[in-house]
């Protein structure tokens, strides 16, 4: 089956596509990637994103307005993506959408909410989609996150040592080989913040790490940010801009008078690395496998080698997969596996009850006409 993998993370800055050819062989699902596209979200639509997020305030009209608006970006998205990678013959759209809100008090999680509504997406392509993955773990007692988890346990199977699948968006999460998955924390999320605030929105992001570069770490102000209660939560747990904004930066700073912008960059880089280090200890990982926009960053991986000496640290690209689309292809692979009638959590990894089938299924232009269902889920996830 040729699938449509679509995902925009909580650095919200474009809509990334990746298709592959998925086929079920034995007890293994074998993927063929057939490459990657990404669809910049327009400045204005960047913005009013950003506004509605919290810290910000809104109004159900301009979450209803979102909804639209998102929904009709990640069908431009997955119509260039059947175009350029498909030859026009995908048969199935996946869509994280986009998270606006993960509701959660400590560790448990009571809801959260993915715009982009997906009846635009089957619309402007005629395909089936599978959208809205992550409220039917929430229903089963589990964290909703992270629901790549199971793609990570099925593509690291079998290699040497205790691998663990590592993604840097704008939050961090990682997953151990014993289905241990968690959020570390942020990832690049107060990176980004500082450097949009310090430069009056000039900057989306530390490009090369070059504010943290110039920087230095400033300690008093690393050790009041590890002091976050989120850090000591055993896992499973979640977490999401909700906690990590410039808001909470702010407060941070208070009292340490005015900062060279650099060392804020610098000290907030520390903060990622070393949360995601603890993180890798706690598992008792001998090597990293590491993904998403966070590994564009020298700095931060510079770091994040020195803390985690004889750990392998390594880009998910090495692996066969580009690190700014793995995200894509696990939803890829987990609105396969909804197709087919197969679960797409492990309860290891989100602290569910029971595994579940995920999302809801918008039908395409000639109706829904789903194949049989598959019987079992695949044990491990092949490269073609």
């Amino acid at each position: 089956m040729r699938v449509i993998g679509l995902m925009s993370g909580t650095s919200y800055d474009a809509i990334d596509a990746a298709a592959a050819d998925l086929d079920l062989v034995g007890d293994s699902l074998v993927l063929k990637p057939l490459g990657t596209v990404s669809e910049p979200y327009d400045g204005e639509l960047r913005e009013t994103l950003t506004a509605a997020l919290p810290p910000g305030t809104t109004t159900l009209g301009e979450v209803c307005r979102l909804d639209t608006l998102v929904g009709q970006a990640f069908a431009a998205a997955a119509v260039r993506a059947d175009r350029e990678l498909c030859e026009g013959r995908a048969e199935l759209v996946a869509s994280h959408g986009q998270t606006v809100y993960h509701w959660g008090t400590g560790k448990e999680v009571h809801g959260t909410l993915q715009l982009g509504q997906p009846a635009w997406i089957a619309e402007a392509t005629g395909l089936p989609v599978v959208a809205d993955f992550r409220p039917r773990d929430i229903a089963a007692g589990g964290q909703g996150a992270p629901l790549v988890s199971l793609f990570d346990l099925l593509w690291l199977r079998g290699r040497p040592g205790r691998p663990v699948a590592l993604n840097i968006g704008g939050i961090a999460n990682l997953t151990a080989p014993d289905g241990t998955a968690f959020d570390t924390g942020p990832g690049c999320a107060l990176i980004d913040a500082a450097a949009r605030g310090f430069s009056g929105g000039a900057l989306a992001y530390d490009t090369d790490g070059a504010l943290a570069g110039h920087g230095r770490v400033h300690g008093p102000l690393l050790d009041r940010l590890l002091e976050e209660p989120y850090y000591a939560l055993p896992a499973p747990k979640t977490t999401g801009k909700e906690l990590f904004h410039l808001g909470r930066l702010r407060d941070a700073l208070a009292g340490f008078g005015t900062l060279p912008a650099e060392d804020v960059v610098a000290t907030l880089t520390m903060l990622t690395a070393r949360t995601v280090a603890d993180a890798v200890r706690s598992v008792g990982a001998t090597e990293v496998v590491a993904s998403g926009g966070g590994t564009r960053n020298p700095v931060l991986m510079g770091m994040l080698g020195e803390l985690l000496p004889g750990v392998a640290v390594r880009i998910s690209d090495e692996l066969g997969l580009p690190s700014g689309a793995k995200e894509a292809y696990a939803f890829a692979v987990l609105g396969f596996l909804t197709l087919h009638d197969l679960p797409g959590t492990e309860p290891a990894s989100t602290g569910a009850r029971h595994p579940s089938v995920l999302g809801s299924v918008t039908p395409g232009r000639d109706g829904l006409r789903p194949p049989p269902p598959a019987g079992r889920r695949p044990t491990r996830l092949l490269l073609d």
